[in-house]
């Protein structure tokens, strides 16, 4: 069923709300965007509507089923003009039926202003002056405009063009060819944060034809400062399934999916196996090495970059031609907790954005075989001195031109003892549990530890302490912020021969009180 279409003649809007009549809808809202006869201080005669109907419809239809969906609508409808246009026609119309009023109008704004961001429909306007020109709708959805016809007057392209790949294609490198050849190609990203937001973003951008997006976590406030594909609106959605949404917004002449999952070793060859190129985006050492390791069994070029506060580091493993990898430098993934993620250690939302950035230009130049990649070595970026180094990573001698010694064959899942519990402070204290706070004294400071019976141990002093300290008669719990730190010395722990160490699962901010958003799963 078609819920958005366009329309040569002129709308009949009294018609339209009928065909919305239903017996369940208690609020019934309406946008009607009309053609009016003054824009920015200057006479205007008519208007001319033209779009990219196909992609236009296919577009719109998928609008009206998210606001559907997220606003939990009856019904919701729009239609938009194309042609010549007079003054005081109705350009577009936007209807949305609801159990109760408020959300009628949510949908209302949110359909109108996501229709004017995302479709491909342009406007020539006619002046008294003479003059005449171009616009792209989008900018309707601006702070200030508030109507149909309430928009500047630059010359914009003409419909034909969207979307427009020209100043890239102008490149000698590129050309009508290598633009071809990114529309032909796939790439798997796995973590749409921090880092996968801008390569995501670039990678959309440039037209590369299918994307791959791998994120089991949901938007949430502390992201919006550096993950820019996000809004307010989005917090409590999936990752993917946002990213997506605004990836379309960009490029609709995309194919976008969304993976609602984490990168497992149980899922990792299959994921690689979507695409070409594999780009890390993710913010611990395991699913790093994880991608690393399902890129050399696949022979999949794989883009890796990490950050810490203000520096970060790019390597690219090139396995199809037998170049250095992740485990040359790094024989053994190094434990996550030890080093702090951007929840612990702080970030600001430039060093990401930057390193990402590089990301997707590695990407660009393997697509189109550009010069100058980084094969065998690693980047290292300072953002604060704005210093760059390119040290020579050598592909470790004992692979030979064999495949990675150390990377596992396909299928092989490393399973271990238990070490995370799920449960409340106070069902582990009930159940004799030794409760260790591992996190730092300002760290206590802001948020105390619930008062249950427990011991302040920060983590570096535990490492060092611990192993001599606890015995096996008792069963230890150890907690930080958001589970990564306990896990890490939870494992150090059982190495030194202690068997009853577990961490929380999550940290405390999985057992924290207070209002949190309902997780939602890909539609």
């Amino acid at each position: 069923m078609n819920r958005f279409h366009f329309s040569e003649v002129a709308l009949k809007r009294d018609a339209l709300a009928r065909e919305m009549a239903h017996p369940a809808a208690g609020g019934f809202a309406t946008f009607e965007g009309w053609v009016r006869n003054r824009n920015e201080g200057r006479a205007v005669q008519q208007l001319d509507y033209q779009a990219f109907e196909e992609l236009g419809v296919r577009e719109g239809n998928r609008i009206i089923e998210e606001a559907i969906t997220r606003f939990r609508l009856v019904d919701a409808r729009c239609v938009h003009r194309v042609g010549a246009l007079a003054l005081g026609d109705l350009a577009v119309w936007v209807g949305a039926a609801s159990e109760h009023r408020a959300e009628a109008f949510a949908a209302c704004r949110y359909i109108i202003d996501e229709v004017k961001h995302r479709l491909p429909i342009w406007k020539k306007e006619h002046y008294e002056d003479g003059d005449s020109g171009w616009v792209n709708c989008e900018r309707c959805a601006n702070p200030g405009h508030e109507h149909a016809h309430g928009h500047g007057h630059q010359a914009d392209p003409a419909p034909s063009s969207f979307p427009d790949y020209s100043r890239q294609v102008a490149l000698r490198e590129v050309g009508e060819a290598g633009q071809r050849r990114l529309a032909a190609a796939s790439v798997l990203v796995v973590g749409a944060g921090g880092l996968g937001c801008p390569v995501l973003a670039c990678l959309a951008a440039a037209g590369v034809g299918t994307l791959h997006v791998v994120d089991g976590d949901q938007v949430e406030a502390s992201n919006l400062h550096r993950q820019h594909l996000y809004t307010p609106a989005d917090m409590g959605r999936p990752k993917a399934e946002a990213a997506r949404e605004r990836l379309l917004a960009m490029n609709p002449t995309l194919r976008v999916e969304a993976h609602c999952q984490r990168f497992e070793e149980t899922n990792a060859d299959a994921l690689v196996a979507l695409a070409e190129v594999v780009v890390d985006c993710s913010d611990n050492f395991r699913t790093k090495f994880l991608v690393n390791d399902a890129a050399v069994r696949a022979g999949r070029p794989a883009v890796l970059a990490s950050i810490h506060q203000y520096e970060g580091q790019l390597q690219v493993a090139r396995p199809d031609l037998s170049a250095s990898c992740l485990r040359c430098l790094w024989p053994e993934a190094t434990r996550d907790g030890l080093v702090g993620n951007c929840a612990e250690a702080g970030v600001l939302g430039p060093v990401p954005a930057t390193l990402g950035a590089l990301q997707a230009m590695e990407v660009m130049k393997i697509l189109l075989d550009l010069p100058g990649q980084l094969v065998d070595h690693l980047l290292l970026v300072d953002l604060l001195s704005q210093a760059q180094r390119r040290l020579r990573v050598p592909r470790d001698g004992a692979c030979g031109s064999a495949q990675c010694v150390r990377v596992k064959p396909a299928g092989t899942v490393t399973t271990g003892a238990m070490l995370e519990l799920s449960l409340s402070l106070e069902d582990a204290e009930r159940q004799g549990y030794v409760i260790i706070d591992l996190r730092e004294a300002q760290e206590v400071a802001v948020a105390p530890l619930p008062a249950v019976a427990h011991r302040h141990w920060p983590l570096q002093a535990l490492l060092a302490d611990g192993p001599a300290e606890l015995g096996n008669d008792h069963r230890y719990l150890l907690v930080c912020s958001r589970g990564l730190r306990s896990r890490a010395a939870a494992e150090a722990m059982r190495e030194a021969g202690l068997r009853e160490v577990y961490s929380l699962a999550g940290g405390l901010s999985a057992v924290a009180p207070g209002p949190r958003h309902v997780p939602r799963t890909c539609s």
